[in-house]
């Protein structure tokens, strides 16, 4: 046989015992009392053991009904223990979906957050640049200011063709002067020459 341990013991006592109040001695104390009446031998005495099993046997009824009482009353605390219990698991699952949603809500409110300052800082890089109309005027008197440009190219340009064509004709010129001098001075050279061998020569 194996050792028996304290809580076996105890709760073997338990059993018998029921809630601890002695009812195992009351019905030892019964059945011994049961016992002597039987063998009592005068009528007194005979007497004096039945009161004393009432007795006994009344202890033993009030305690077993307060033992039912107790048992009743620890089956309503199980039951309400129970649903105590289910109203807790009940409020643990609320609280989890109620973490659940604030964390959506929470992730929801922060992409709201980051959308709102890019929506600034967009805000405050539009500002900076004029609006559409302003811009247009300003595309349509640059327009405007471009086509005067060409057209002062266009007349600097046909200027700049003149005073080519006209430098060109001077250079013409300038080198035909020049052709000219040089052949009047040779010119000069031979009649210069011919008189000199005129005078030279002598009379026949």
């Amino acid at each position: 046989m194996g050792t028996v341990t304290d809580d076996e013991v105890i709760r073997k006592r338990l059993l018998i015992d029921g809630d601890g109040a002695g009812d195992d001695r009351r019905i030892n104390l019964l059945v011994k009392s049961f016992i002597k009446w039987c063998n009592s031998g005068s009528q007194e005495e005979g007497y004096s053991q039945y009161q004393h099993m009432l007795s006994t046997l009344s202890q033993c009824e009030f305690s077993m009904g307060k033992t039912l009482l107790v048992y009743d009353m620890n089956l309503r605390e199980m039951e309400n223990y129970e649903k105590k219990y289910k109203e807790i698991e009940c409020s643990i699952a609320g609280a989890h979906e109620k973490i659940a949603e604030c964390k959506k809500q929470i992730l929801q409110a922060k992409r709201i957050r980051k959308n709102r300052q890019e929506y600034d800082a967009l805000a405050k890089v539009i500002q900076c640049h004029p609006d559409r109309h302003e811009t247009l005027k300003e595309l349509e008197a640059l327009g405007k200011e471009l086509e005067h440009l060409s057209h002062i190219k266009e007349s600097v340009e046909d200027k700049l063709e003149l005073r080519r064509k006209q430098f060109h004709v001077l250079l013409s010129t300038i080198h035909e002067l020049q052709q000219t001098l040089e052949n009047d001075e040779k010119l000069s050279e031979v009649e210069e020459a011919q008189e000199t061998s005129m005078e030279t020569d002598p009379k026949p």
